[in-house]
Order: structure tokens, then C-alpha cells, then sequence
């Protein structure tokens, strides 16, 4: 409604003036983007100035219909409302607007009105749209982290690290987050729409939208598929022909555009550093301070029992039946920063939010906001699921070995198993923070037990004695594609000759424990002389591994010694991360927005049979969208493959170029190019 007859002739929103000032200008300049609780400015231009006692008024609409209606007050008000100032200038009329510091985060449309002196609307703007988001270094939002150097890792860094591996050899795989790629924060609301409280009752979910624990909740139940129309779907058998193999995945934003670009359709394959790694994204792209988090030999307790219990026959074959409580190599979850209103006093800080549906919580696939602090000290009643997290740091491991007649015997009891180096990425650079004293006690500490007693454990006791008899498995660094030795050491700590029997086997396995297949299989029996040792020496072959090895490139060795003549059983365990080739990335050309750069990737087959179906996965928040290039040929043992790629830069400022190689024999092979970028 504005004609040469009326005052309003337009609205600028001053874009660029308040990206620069709430720290959004790597998101967009060209759309506005606020965060809650600090006031933003637009300027009213009008044919004429305004008449006399005529007054403005501001109207906002929220939610995917405007179902939400909200009337900003035009004289100060409290913290809690919306209200704004107006100053003249010649023909334009400055509007500065303080938005209250628990809004709902949305997608806003704005409207100014005209009215006549006793109050009838005379005029009103073209309704302009507006996103409002949590913000961090607000005092007053229930996200506020008082720390600049925080904040510019867990909101404003678009790279980052995922730690892998397994306790003993953590291997970082980088991230592109990409959450101020075009479009991610659309897609991020587009989640919220989609969830189903929204799509039943959208009023009160906007309403609710002003809690980050309702929407980092809601966000760790879409980030799945499994119950909703949810953005990745889980996959963990190595079938992944009808999707993309999880180890493909170089960051969050071509998922995140996938899921959109398909109208809400399920990406597949995920694993739970890919959910892990695209909730970071959306949380942080939401304002909510938010970093991956990797905990190394991980329970998964199906029982609750805060127990792992792994069962054998005689055999060493698993006799678990139906869902089996498991140990995962690692396992990758987020934290996210925020007060918990909806909890007693001591709560606030850190909460772990778990992405991967493993467990349901109230009926949905998703866990937490849990307390880091509810898990340390063993408050397992507190919301969310913090007995589910608890266990997964903390749980005992106790292996029992199953006798025909069905009666089965503890053979171990490990308190000191799970839950170790518990890790993400420093602030200041890419290398480790150990976070594991945020979640437990140190191990065997009076605390630490004081703490199992009130989170309800069962405590379990190892039975008799200790025996005379230990394992020990050792091993060289072993390398994919090579032959290595594997050696199994039975110390005799008695005093007289000990005739047993010695079983070991390799079995190639997933990170989250699913076996593949036997690698091999030895059994010896021997005499083990008295206060000495025995070895026993596994020589695996590539030959035996390599047809059944995951793409996680792990291989499991079990021993089982069983003393002759006694019940007495030891067992002993340890995961072998094969070592992985790298990829050489080499950037040439001067490294400027919107002028051209080569990259040169090469990468040498270390296996000793030839590879199929090789591809390149490329992609870089401000450098280059996500992209695949097949390499030419077959490539053979030994034998090295070079592509190179042309791409423009977006944005300045310190960018990583991540590259991915996966063939049909090997598969998550990383490199990794960082450059500072200039502007013109």
C-alpha cells in the first residue's frame, strides 16, 4: 500500500549495518539476521515527512503461516517485550527495535503501521521478513557464554575436528560445518517446521522455540530419520549402494541441502559422527554455543543395568541373543551451552545432546539435553536421559562364558574400560581437549565409587582371587594392506608348571562392535613354566583380512585361556585401528575472493590388489559447494592417481578445502589444504 498519494515509500533493513553488529554478516548481507536481546535498526523512507500527531506501529508475524502475532510497543518497555524508538531524519524515519532476550528464534515478518490520531491505520509497508536467532552474548538469553574465545569456536568456526580412532590411537577427521553456507539457515528452520509438534500444533511449537533445551531437544530427534521426517538415515552394515557410504561425507552442508532440495526426504547413510557433525552445525547456525564431543570404548547399555555384559560359549563364540549391550570403539555426540530453567539449581552449562538414535527417549530416537553435570555426579534421575548417558561413560564391563547346560560364570569384571579420553577440539587450535574429568571422577578414586553407590549401580565383584595366569596382547603399529604380527603373551605368576588351553581369534569389526567376519583363528595347548611367559605369535595377512575388514579398518582380537583341570578362565581383548593412507592436497595460485585456484590431489594405492570405482569428494565453506570427481583409471598396487579441480573462493578469512577418497577396497581416506583467503 504505498503510492505516490500516501508517506511510506519503502523499508530498508539496513542489512549490512546489523549483520556487522550481531555477527551474522558470514551468514548473509543481503537478508536480515538478528539475535535476540540486542536492539537492530531499519530506516522508514517516506515522500514526506510524517503529518502531526500521526503515530507509527509496528506489527510482527511469526510462524510458517504468521500464525503468531506479535504488536511492538512504541515507548520503552521491559526486558520481556518487544518495543521500538523511532528518530526523524529529513525523509526517512530511523527505527530501532530491542527484541526481548527469550523470543521465540523464527522467521519474522515486520509491518509498520500509519495511524491517525485517534488511532485508525491510515498506511501500512509491504510486510519485510526478518530472522531472529539465540544469542550467546546476550546477559539476559538463556545461551549467554561469557567467553569471546569460546564463542568464536562453538559459533562462528565453520571448520572443526571429529576425533575417530580408538582410545589407544585417536585419529582426527576434519569437518566442514558450513552453518553460514547460502541457504543453511533456512534449511535449520525448515528441521523445526518439519518436526512433528510443529506439523500438529505449530502455535505452541513457536511458542516454545524461545527454549534452547525444547529446540536442541527437537533438533537431536531430526537430525535422525528414524521417527519423523528427519534429515539422515542411520546405516551400519556396509550395504550402501542405494545411498552415500557414511565414511564419504566431507561436512554437514550437502546433507543438510540434499534433505531440503528433496522435500524432506531422508538422506542416507549416516553414522554417528555424520549426525553428530550435522547437529553441530544447525545448533550452532540456531546461536547455540554447541561442539562434537567423541567418547572412546563407549557402552551401549540395552538394559539399563549400567552393566555391559558380553556372553561366550567355550568356544569363544558370542551367545548374546536379541539386542546385545556393546561396547563401541567410539562413539560421537554434541554439547551444546545453555541454562536449565526446568531443573533445580546447578544444572546449567554443558548439556550433552545425542543425535543417534540408539535408545527412545519419551517414545522419540533422540537424548538429552542431558547435565554434564548430572553424569559426573551420578544424578541419573535428572532430565534428559542422564541414566543412558551415565552408562555409556561409565558402565562395568563383565564377561560371562555360557556352559551347555546353561549355567554361565563371570570370567572378568573391567571397572576401567569405558568411558575413556573423552574428547573435542581445543579453542585454540586443531589438536585434543580431554573433557573425561567433566563426566566422571578419576577412575578407582573414592569419589568416583561414592558416585556408582548413588546412581543405583549393581556393584559387581570380580570372583575369588585373582588367578596365577594373565594375558597380555601386543602388536606393532599395523598398517592397511600389510602383513603384522600379533602377539599373546600368558604370564605365569604361580609357583609350579600350568598346562592350558589358548584360544585367539581376529575378527574384522565395525566402530560400534557389529562383526564382519573372522579374520582367523588359532588354538594351542601349552605348558606355561612357572614366574615365566609364553608367546604365542598371530601372523595376520591381508589375504585373511582384507575381503572382510569394515570401512572402519578395525580388527578385533580376542584371547581365551583356559586352565586345565579348573574353572579358572581369563580373557583379554584389544581393538587394532588399521593405519590409513593420506591424501596430498596442494593449493596453487594466490588465494583471493572470486579469483580462480587449482588443487592438486594425488593419493598411492598402499594395498596390494588393484582398486575400482574410485572417487574424490571435495568441498569448503567459503571456497567451493560440495563436489565429486572419478578418478580416470583403475588404479593398481603401488600405484599413484592425480586429479585436480578449479575453484573460486567466496568469502576471506582462514578456509579448509576437505577432500574425500573412497574406492570399492578402501574407503575414508582424508585430506586436507588450509588457506587464508582475501578480499579483493
Amino acid at each position: 500500500m504505498t503510492d505516490q498519494n500516501g508517506v511510506f515509500m519503502g523499508m530498508d533493513l539496513l542489512c549490512q549495518v546489523n549483520s556487522h553488529a550481531h555477527r551474522t554478516e558470514e551468514m548473509d548481507v543481503e537478508r536480515l539476521l538478528v539475535r535476540r536481546g540486542q536492539p537492530f535498526s531499519l530506516a522508514l523512507q517516506c515522500f514526506t515527512t510524517l503529518p502531526p500527531k500521526h503515530k507509527l506501529a509496528m506489527i510482527l508475524h511469526l510462524g510458517k503461516e504468521g500464525e503468531v502475532v506479535v504488536k511492538v510497543l512504541d515507548a520503552r518497555a521491559g526486558s520481556d517485550k518487544w518495543w521500538f524508538r523511532q528518530q526523524g531524519a529529513q525523509s526517512e524515519v530511523l527505527l530501532t527495535i530491542h527484541s526481548p532476550a527469550d523470543a521465540p528464534v523464527g522467521i519474522y515478518s515486520v509491518t509498520v503501521l500509519l495511524l491517525s490520531p485517534d488511532g485508525h491505520i491510515l498506511e501500512k509497508t509491504t510486510p519485510e521478513s526478518f530472522y531472529l536467532l539465540f544469542n550467546p552474548w546476550c546477559k539476559a538469553d538463556s545461551v549467554y557464554l561469557p567467553d569471546e574465545e569460546l564463542l568464536e569456536e562453538y559459533i562462528l568456526n565453520e571448520n572443526g575436528l571429529l576425533y575417530q580412532g580408538s582410545w589407544d590411537q585417536i585419529s582426527s577427521l576434519p569437518w566442514n560445518f558450513g552453518q553460514f553456507e547460502q541457504d543453511v539457515v533456512d534449511i535449520c528452520f525448515e528441521i523445526l517446521d518439519n518436526s512433528p509438534a510443529a506439523l500438529t500444533n505449530p502455535e505452541m511449537d513457536t511458542a516454545n522455540r524461545a527454549d534452547p533445551v525444547y529446540v536442541s531437544r527437537t533438533i537431536t530427534a531430526m537430525v535422525n530419520a528414524n521417527d519423523d521426517r528427519g534429515v539422515v538415515s542411520g546405516r551400519w552394515d556396509g550395504k550402501y549402494d542405494d545411498g552415500v557410504p557414511p565414511t564419504r561425507w566431507t561436512g554437514s552442508v550437502p546433507i543438510l541441502r540434499r534433505w531440503s532440495e528433496a522435500g524432506a526426504q531422508r538422506v542416507r547413510y549416516g553414522q554417528c559422527w555424520v549426525f553428530s557433525g550435522v547437529a553441530c552445525t544447525v545448533l550452532r547456525c540456531l546461536g547455540i554455543p554447541t561442539r562434537p564431543v567423541t567418547n572412546y570404548s563407549s557402552a551401549h547399555d540395552t538394559d539399563g543395568n549400567l552393566n555391559v555384559d558380553y556372553l561366550y560359549d567355550e568356544q569363544l563364540e558370542s551367545v548374546s541373543e536379541g539386542r546385545k549391550d556393546m561396547i563401541w570403539n567410539y562413539h560421537c555426540w554434541v554439547e551444546s551451552w545453555m541454562d536449565r530453567e526446568d531443573l533445580p539449581k546447578g544444572y546449567d552449562g554443558w548439556q550433552a545432546l545425542d543425535p543417534t538414535p540408539q535408545e527412545r527417549s519419551d517414545g522419540v530416537y533422540c537424548c538429552g539435553p542431558c547435565p554434564v553435570k548430572a553424569v559426573r555426579d551420578g544424578d541419573v534421575g535428572m532430565k534428559y536421559d542422564a541414566a543412558f548417558v551415565f552408562s555409556e561413560v561409565n558402565a562395568d564391563l563383565v564377561t560371562w562364558i555360557v556352559y551347555p547346560d546353561g549355567q554361565r560364570s563371570q570370567v572378568s569384571l573391567n571397572q576401567n574400560t569405558v568411558g575413556q579420553n573423552i574428547s573435542t577440539k581445543s579453542v585454540y587450535g586443531d589438536y585434543r581437549e580431554d573433557i573425561t574429568k567433566h563426566y566422571k571422577y578419576p577412575e578407582g578414586s573414592v569419589k568416583e565409587r561414592e558416585v556408582y553407590e548413588k546412581a543405583g549401580r549393581r556393584v559387581t565383584q570380580p570372583n575369588g582371587a585373582p588367578g596365577q595366569l594373565e594375558l597380555k596382547i601386543k602388536h606393532a603399529q599395523a598398517i592397511l594392506g600389510t602383513d603384522f604380527d600379533v602377539i599373546v603373551e600368558v604370564h605365569n605368576f604361580g609357583g609350579e608348571d600350568t598346562p592350558a588351553q589358548l584360544t585367539v581369534t581376529s575378527n574384522a569389526v565395525t566402530y560400534n562392535s557389529l562383526h564382519r567376519g573372522e579374520c582367523h583363528r588359532k588354538t594351542a595347548s601349552l605348558t606355561v613354566p612357572a614366574q615365566k611367559a609364553h608367546k604365542e605369535v598371530l601372523r595376520l595377512r591381508y589375504v585373511h583380512y582384507g575381503a572382510c575388514v569394515s570401512e572402519h579398518n578395525l580388527i578385533r582380537v580376542t584371547a581365551l585361556l583356559q586352565v586345565s583341570g579348573q574353572p579358572e578362565v581369563v580373557l583379554q581383548e584389544v581393538n587394532i585401528q588399521l593405519s590409513m593412507p593420506q591424501l596430498h592436497v596442494k593449493v596453487v595460485g594466490d588465494a583471493v575472493v572470486s579469483r580462480k585456484l587449482i588443487a592438486h590431489i594425488s593419493f598411492t594405492n598402499p594395498l596390494p590388489i588393484t582398486l575400482r570405482g574410485g572417487v574424490f569428494t571435495v568441498e569448503g565453506a567459503g571456497l567451493t559447494a560440495a563436489r565429486e570427481i572419478q578418478a580416470p583409471d583403475d588404479i593398481g598396487p603401488g600405484q599413484e592417481v592425480k586429479v585436480k579441480l578449479s575453484f573460486k573462493p567466496t568469502r576471506a578469512g582462514l578456509r579448509k578445502l576437505m577432500v574425500d577418497f573412497d574406492a570399492d577396497r578402501i574407503r575414508d581416506v582424508k585430506g586436507i589444504a588450509t588457506l587464508i583467503v582475501r578480499n579483493k
